[in-house]
């Protein structure tokens, strides 16, 4: 298979904010799982250790982009050293669910999660929603001003003015899905003529945040929880969110999610990673703590103040299980468009 192309202040921990009570035994493991974390360093390392803190397992982690990952697990295949896949998006650990390389997960453990947010085959689930939404800087642009789909930036208006992180795994997923629900045809053509409006490419989501905060471009394509991240750090940033509407390939809800790796050798430590993900302690910390604003997928658990509700956003009628599979096609077509070559 083609391998996949695809800053948030650290949070204090206040005491007990993830507070779990660990058995004199749980404290002593001497269990040692290999974590392949498609997720920044600087956002989870608080969570991660906590999870060290409780149960005494203690993790290896691997850090790199959701897809270069999956493209690791695909290549390792039966050889793999992995235990755990934490990936930013249902793309990357369906195209990993998709060849066998991810064990099937408790019905407990799924039952945690609305059936939109878990993989039909149920070898992964959701542990945050992350929707797609146009950022924009509030001193150049008024909502009103924003096109009102995601097909408008094509028009002449928005030329050089446009940011987007191509080889991001949440951006492949977003075209995937464009092509899934509005046909190949027609995503070539736009991310033909975006190319030609002069779009700007980024490596990574916060770097197009912050290209937009500095007037750079005016807007930019990432995930929601990007512009929280960045007014942590600059809280006058003049940043907002805008979502799209009903259907609208721009109004994805994605997730991060994880998934037990089928080589593993220690099942039920990799499956007390997961169940952790899933605590409403674990979930307020994704949605709740300072810089972060991701979807809680836990019932019981508020999304951060301000937020749309999941239900209010009803992004291309797709599965999340769909990404995996189209993700390989998706690669080849941003190739030829000049996006990632």
């Amino acid at each position: 298979m083609k391998k996949l192309v695809l800053l948030v202040t650290v949070a204090v921990v206040a005491a007990g904010a993830l507070a779990v009570v660990a058995s004199g035994s749980e404290a002593q493991s001497r269990e040692t799982l290999t974590h392949y974390s498609g997720r920044d360093e600087l956002v989870v390392k608080p969570l991660l250790e906590r999870f060290t803190h409780v149960t005494g397992i203690q993790l290896k982690v691997r850090y790199a982009d959701s897809a270069e990952l999956a493209a690791t697990l695909l290549e390792e295949g039966r050889n793999s050293p992995a235990d755990i896949f934490f990936a930013q998006d249902a793309g990357a650990l369906g195209a990993v669910a998709s060849k066998g390389q991810l064990r099937v997960l408790p019905q407990r453990t799924l039952g945690k999660v609305f059936a939109r947010f878990r993989a039909p085959g149920k070898r992964w689930v959701g542990v945050t929603g992350r929707a797609r939404v146009v950022v924009y800087n509030s001193e150049v642009l008024t909502r009103n001003a924003l096109p009102k789909t995601i097909w408008g930036y094509t028009a002449a208006r928005w030329r050089g003015k446009i940011g987007l992180p191509p080889t991001n795994a949440s951006f492949q997923a977003f075209v995937t899905a464009m092509r899934l629900s509005a046909g190949e045809a027609r995503t070539r053509e736009w991310l033909t003529r975006i190319k030609a409006n002069g779009a700007k490419f980024y490596a990574r989501n916060a770097q197009v945040v912050a290209a937009v905060a500095s007037r750079e471009i005016e807007v930019g394509f990432v995930n929601h929880y990007y512009l929280y991240q960045h007014k942590e750090q600059v809280p006058e940033a003049p940043i907002k969110n805008h979502f799209l509407g009903r259907r609208d390939p721009g109004a994805l809800v994605n997730v991060a999610g994880v998934g037990v790796v089928t080589t593993t050798k220690q099942p039920r430590a990799a499956q007390r990673f997961v169940d952790f993900l899933l605590t409403k302690e674990a979930q307020r910390f994704f949605a709740q703590s300072p810089g972060r604003a991701e979807y809680p997928l836990v019932r019981g658990v508020k999304p951060r103040t301000g937020l749309p509700g999941l239900t209010n956003i009803q992004g291309p009628k797709i599965s999340l299980g769909a990404l995996g599979r189209g993700l390989e096609r998706t690669l080849v077509l941003l190739n030829e468009v000049g996006y990632t070559r």
